[in-house]
């Protein structure tokens, strides 16, 4: 395990001298206070089946006050059992996209797999990834999103309604975990300071250069309605920034929306869920305003 407490992160040199050959993919993982979810997190990658060769986690812990450092460093002989590196390192500034500069400034590998500290890979899914990075050809990946079964009863009803929408049925919505391999990272350097990377860089790509793998990974959803109104104005907003500062991208974007049969269809097998979803929806269109730098998930 290779460990950092730094202040800047371009130029950053492992110390671990004791694997010479470079990995094949770095598998970065911003964390911001994660100390609920990173150890399950770390855990699922760690049980994932057989890949090319070493590979590297790199934990990046964007001023992190709980104990999301110490427990990621917990993981070292896990991932040493495996004849991987782990390396954390520990930033005194905050920012997703700051922690996602960092973790790219520090990985070694070509391919790369960005993950969100609160996603549980299914074990197949990493092994699929690299399969689908190693090709000639640029390419964007992810696997299957599965929304896990909220706590809330508010929670749950919304979740019925999101797993069906067009953007998660179709296409690759790369939703807290996507995967790039070399000609795919070219296509931008540093991630910019937006709120949505994972919007920046799915459309970074074309419809046909986004392949998803058959393998899924669970992707929570927050709890309580306050909670799911503020990170669905966020996400709105965070497209909305998209479309205005990088406006190319748009013409890449394949997402549908539900047609009104469907919609009808929706609303009479589940009323609950369905006035559920309606009821954000509507309050984020009527209340819209602008992001903030907080990127939490509203835990």
């Amino acid at each position: 395990m290779v460990y950092f407490r730094c202040r800047a992160f371009l130029g950053l040199v492992p110390v671990n001298n004791s694997v010479d050959l470079r990995p094949f993919l770095s598998v970065i993982i911003p964390a911001n206070n994660e100390a609920g979810y990173i150890a399950n997190c770390l855990r699922a990658v760690l049980a994932s089946d057989a890949l090319p060769e070493p590979v590297e986690i790199i934990v990046v812990s964007n001023n992190s006050t709980d104990a999301t450092v110490s427990i990621a460093s917990g993981f070292a002989q896990d991932a040493d059992s495996r004849g991987w590196v782990l390396k954390v390192l520990d930033l005194p500034q905050g920012g997703k996209t700051n922690a996602l500069n960092a973790g790219d400034g520090a990985a070694s590998a070509q391919n790369r797999i960005y993950l969100d500290a609160d996603v549980v890979v299914s074990p197949p899914l990493l092994a699929q990834i690299a399969a689908i990075l190693a090709r000639d050809a640029v390419v964007f990946a992810s696997g299957k999103v599965v929304i896990a079964e909220a706590e809330t009863a508010i929670s749950r009803a919304y979740g019925r309604i999101y797993r069906k929408v067009p953007f998660m049925t179709s296409g690759v919505p790369g939703c807290g975990l996507f995967a790039v391999n070399a000609a795919g990272r070219a296509r931008w350097a540093l991630f910019p300071d937006i709120i949505s990377d994972d919007t920046f860089v799915r459309l970074s790509f074309t419809p046909a250069e986004r392949v998803s793998a058959t393998a899924g990974y669970e992707w929570p959803i927050v709890e309580g309605f306050s909670n799911l109104i503020r990170v669905r104005r966020r996400q709105d907003v965070g497209v909305e920034e998209i479309a205005q500062r990088f406006p190319t991208l748009v013409q890449n974007d394949d997402k549908r929306r539900f047609g009104y049969g469907r919609l009808v269809r929706l609303a009479l097998a589940d009323p609950v869920g369905f006035a559920v979803y309606f009821a954000v929806t509507v309050i984020v269109r009527l209340t819209r305003s602008g992001g903030s730098g907080d990127w939490s998930r509203g835990r």
